[in-house]
């Protein structure tokens, strides 16, 4: 486990998928990020790479061949390289191997940066294009926050606040993860949206023409709040497991696949191409 800290929170971030496993505001002594109840969901905050969501048949083309990867991609399940670290700020790396070549045939380096500056924890994810030909991918956040914040307190007190009045729609998923290509209107009070146990019954509200790039976390009962600032990404999926205390706020950079649609990396919704010799960097921050 690697631990950052300033004045503010503390930091723990294990190697397995360089992920989030705590985040601990000293002033009050809450500890935000979920723990990751293997009854419930058995994880804290996954880094998405190289593909955001489902596919079909867990099949993924690339110029006519099909690899077998699982939702989500591979970096989650991964064992990341710490590359270098001090007091506030911690570098994880993945760098592609013949396992990832077997399901992903690229050369890449896959890095995820934590910094803590001011009054926020930046996560940057970058990518590199090692190979001698451009490289396809998506990438995300999937950071699951505790609700609520305080013992004694409903999660019915609890609601996300968008920082632009929005009209949104939801892209509805199969129960196999993809999109069935239908969308249904979400129910907002202004621009908020209430948490209630059973909101996520039919799985993740995707948000694909959203304008809003901050999402906050508050009570109907008291000034705390979390707020996750996601200025390059173009998606957002908003999911907790139904009847569990938590709300993942998912800033992404890809989507998954539309059912029966199976077309080449090239031509997949949301892809990201990097051509050789360039580098990708997208990033988001969790402040209080």
């Amino acid at each position: 486990m690697t631990i950052i800290e300033n004045d503010l929170y503390k930091i723990t971030i294990r190697n397995q998928g360089g992920e989030l496993t705590s985040f601990i505001n000293k002033a009050t002594g809450v500890e935000h990020l979920w723990q990751a109840d293997p009854a419930i969901w058995p994880w804290h905050a996954p880094n998405l790479f190289p593909i955001i969501g489902a596919l079909n048949n867990s099949q993924l083309t690339v110029d006519g061949n099909t690899y077998t990867l699982p939702r989500h991609g591979f970096n989650r399940e991964s064992e990341l390289l710490l590359i270098e670290s001090d007091s506030q700020s911690a570098k994880f790396s993945l760098p592609y191997c013949e396992k990832t070549l077997a399901v992903y045939p690229y050369k890449f380096d896959f890095q995820i940066h934590y910094d803590l500056i001011d009054n926020a924890l930046r996560v940057t994810y970058k990518v590199i294009n090692l190979d001698k030909k451009d490289i396809y991918f998506s990438v995300g956040g999937h950071p699951g926050f505790n609700v609520p914040f305080n013992k004694g307190e409903n999660y019915e007190d609890y609601y996300l606040e968008f920082d632009v009045k929005e009209k949104l729609d939801t892209h509805l998923l199969s129960a196999e993860g993809t999109f069935n290509g239908q969308t249904s209107p979400v129910n907002l009070d202004d621009n908020k949206l209430h948490l209630t146990h059973d909101l996520f019954n039919n799985d993740a509200l995707v948000f694909k023409n959203m304008r809003s790039r901050m999402v906050t976390i508050k009570s109907t009962k008291h000034n705390q709040s979390l707020s996750v600032e996601f200025p390059h990404f173009n998606y957002l999926g908003i999911w907790a497991k139904p009847g569990a205390d938590f709300v993942c706020i998912e800033p992404w950079i890809g989507l998954a696949d539309t059912t029966g649609r199976q077309t080449d990396i090239k031509q997949k919704e949301g892809i990201q191409k990097l051509k050789v010799g360039h580098v990708f960097e997208a990033a988001y921050f969790i402040s209080m």
